[in-house]
């Protein structure tokens, strides 16, 4: 009879720690088991610069944890670093209770965020790509349909020990997703085509990307102060002061030691990035460690092949600040929650878009409404006049679209 799953896990947390980021780490540690719904009982940590290749940490750490497992009633240990399926067997063995480690647990809470179908899939795919080479030491996990923090996710009916039956499914999960890469490919293609700008929010986890998104479209994307309070990226028409448009795609917060597994899932999406015509790195102003954080994502930016993407650095959360610091060029500060400094934002947004733009004539006969149009929405239209042979409209345009109506310029 399987056992009913408690409200909260009683959590002891592990890690090796030989750096100030290590302790960082630790502490992110601790919200990320906030956010899957743990109760964090205790924190043990051991200064050690490797890690033990059996049971993580030493000999007598491992005694000293046991000991505060049993003192504490706790029934899930949760380590700071990933393990090879040797070591959770061996910890497991030694321990008498369940252990994750912070790949483990990163997939879960994925597995608790994702909504849209494709999110579910990437997840599933990301979760058995971990699990397969850690057969033996998930065996135990693996059998416990629902057991809490690290068991649950899209595809958890299907984790069998069988080796071949996962192999089978991770072909079958990339082939549904190569179909719904080749949908996203078509509509990265007609904006491409359309000439409509893309500016693609990144950040780090919780540093108030969705919030942005939200306050600048409109839109009704889910907002939580607990990391990744969003996973599915989402895609909005945002309207420059200027009247122009551009689409503004929201992505997956980054973290430290994002799982390998996570980032390969998540690919197809992880390239909007890639082809953007702008990045808004959101930044929590707030942070502590502020600038490891930067370098995380930086780091991210550079493996997705977008390290060298135009960006705008939008420091959020000053209204928690008591000075506000003056921006550099390309820096701007602002309050997403308190809509400070938007104005600013979007104005940054329109002269990094547009910084090649030049103004040009065109003469478009009446009967060419779409032609009208379509600069009326890709273009600043400085002046419209009227003659017998048509519109004369004088607009500030960026050279593709000065190619693609030069039939209709005028001197």
């Amino acid at each position: 009879m399987e056992e009913l799953q408690k409200d909260k896990e009683r959590t002891i947390l592990v890690g090796i720690i030989s750096t100030a980021e290590d302790e960082e780490s630790m502490e992110e540690l601790r919200e990320l088991a906030l956010t899957a719904g743990a109760e964090v009982v205790g924190i043990l940590t051991q200064k050690k610069k490797t890690m033990n290749k059996a049971h993580y940490i030493g000999k007598g750490k491992l005694e000293e944890l046991k000991f505060f497992i049993e003192n504490q009633q706790a029934d899930l240990v949760i380590v700071n670093d990933e393990l090879t399926g040797t070591q959770i067997k061996n910890l497991e063995d030694f321990l008498k209770v369940k252990v994750i480690d912070r790949t483990n647990l990163i997939l879960d809470i994925f597995a608790k965020r994702a909504k849209s179908k494709e999110g579910m899939l990437q997840v599933e795919l990301a979760q058995l790509k971990y699990r397969l080479p850690r057969l033996i030491g998930l065996g135990g996990q693996l059998s416990r349909l629902g057991g809490g923090i690290g068991t649950r996710g899209p595809g958890e009916t299907k984790l069998e020990t069988d080796r071949r039956h996962i192999k089978n499914r991770i072909k079958a999960i990339e082939e549904k997703l190569k179909e719904i890469e080749k949908h996203r490919n078509l509509q990265r293609e007609r904006r491409k085509k359309n000439r409509i700008p893309v500016v693609v929010i990144v950040g780090y986890t919780n540093a108030g990307k969705s919030t942005l998104l939200n306050v600048l479209t409109e839109a009704e994307v889910y907002v939580e102060d607990k990391l990744f309070a969003t996973l599915d990226p989402t895609a909005r028409r945002l309207v420059l002061p200027s009247g122009r448009e551009v689409v503004l795609i929201d992505t997956v917060g980054f973290i430290r030691k994002l799982p390998h597994e996570l980032v390969e899932a998540f690919k197809s999406t992880l390239e909007e990035v890639k082809y953007a015509d702008l990045l808004l790195h959101v930044i929590d102003v707030n942070s502590t460690d502020i600038e490891e954080k930067i370098k995380v994502v930086e780091k991210v930016l550079s493996d997705l092949g977008a390290i060298n993407t135009p960006r705008i650095n939008v420091f959020n959360k000053i209204d928690l600040l008591e000075v506000v610091p003056k921006g550099n060029e390309n820096e701007v500060y602002i309050s997403a929650k308190n809509k400070i400094g938007l104005e600013d934002l979007l104005q940054a947004i329109e002269k990094e878009i547009f910084k090649e733009a030049e103004i040009v004539n065109f003469l478009l006969p009446y009967d060419k409404t779409k032609e009208y149009t379509y600069l009326k929405e890709r273009t600043k239209i400085v002046r419209e006049d009227y003659s017998e042979k048509g519109m004369i409209i004088k607009a500030e345009v960026q050279k593709e679209i000065k190619e693609r109506f030069k039939d209709f310029i005028i001197a």
